[in-house]
């Protein structure tokens, strides 16, 4: 009974050894090159550094948007860099926002190599530029996550309670998204990555948005409507068009009509 027990469990203990291994570069695909900057744009910006709190240098713009006084926090996806971040960029200045962009460590121009408590550590220093360097009330930040910058995002959010909190296309923990696309798998690894924001959106009482497509190929689209049921009010869903890197352009104009409506109804100073 002993050797049929070791027989089974040793390929099952190699497989988990080796996929543990392996999540990290599964999960991010930083590129180090950025192709353009917000002048290539046609706005003027600023190179900002952060340092983290274990001692990382960090990149990011911050690109202004003359007269206003709201600053929209961006946390981009897991792959490429701020670099292709443009048409988003455009949007949310085209909505007479300040934007603040920061590529994670490991991305970009930004030291380090990514992990979970990494991109944490990255949120905060963000944070704390933003509202100690520059002085900006948190009542003037809004925050928005896509992808697995919604789980970045939530997880500040929880912690700061910002004007507000915009989600797009994001998942509700890194298991639940590993039990819809890889059901078998998902039951028999042990997960480094936990991205927990199912457990995090129940600390969150400032006004959300959720945006998701139920084409998106990549996150399924009831994990973003898990998210919204599971958080507090104010709350209020979009549901968008097209697939999972593609779909906020997609989904133009009401994608960016959803926006406006949102931050002027929930944003004081905004209408």
């Amino acid at each position: 009974m002993t050797a049929i027990i070791v027989i089974v469990l040793m390929p099952l203990l190699a497989l988990n050894a080796i996929m543990f291994m392996q999540q990290s570069s599964m999960i991010f695909f930083p590129s180090t090159e950025l192709q353009a900057t917000p002048q290539d744009w046609g706005m003027q910006y600023q190179d900002v550094s952060l340092e983290t709190s274990d001692e990382k240098q960090l990149h990011a713009w911050y690109i202004p948007y003359q007269g206003a006084n709201k600053v929209l926090l961006f946390f981009h996806g897991n792959a490429g860099n701020i670099s292709h971040r443009g048409e988003s960029i455009r949007i949310f200045h085209r909505l007479g926002l300040n934007v603040f962009i920061i590529d994670y460590r490991g991305y970009g121009n930004s030291q380090g190599e990514p992990s979970e408590a990494g991109l944490y550590k990255d949120a905060d220093a963000a944070w704390q530029y933003l509202t100690q360097e520059r002085a900006i009330d948190k009542d003037n930040i809004i925050i928005f996550g896509r992808s697995l910058g919604g789980a970045v995002a939530t997880k500040l959010a929880s912690e700061v309670q910002p004007a507000a909190l915009i989600l797009e296309s994001t998942f509700s923990s890194a298991r639940e998204f590993s039990k819809s696309v890889f059901p078998v798998l998902s039951r028999i690894l042990i997960f480094r990555y936990r991205f927990n924001s199912l457990g995090k959106i129940k600390k969150i009482t400032c006004p959300l948005l959720v945006m998701h497509s139920p084409d998106d190929e990549i996150i399924p689209f009831h994990l973003g409507e898990k998210i919204y049921q599971t958080a507090n009010q104010p709350k209020y869903f979009i549901k968008m068009k097209g697939d999972h890197n593609n779909g906020f352009l997609l989904s133009q104009p009401d994608y960016e009509r959803s926006l406006k409506k949102f931050i002027e109804l929930n944003v004081t100073g905004t209408r």
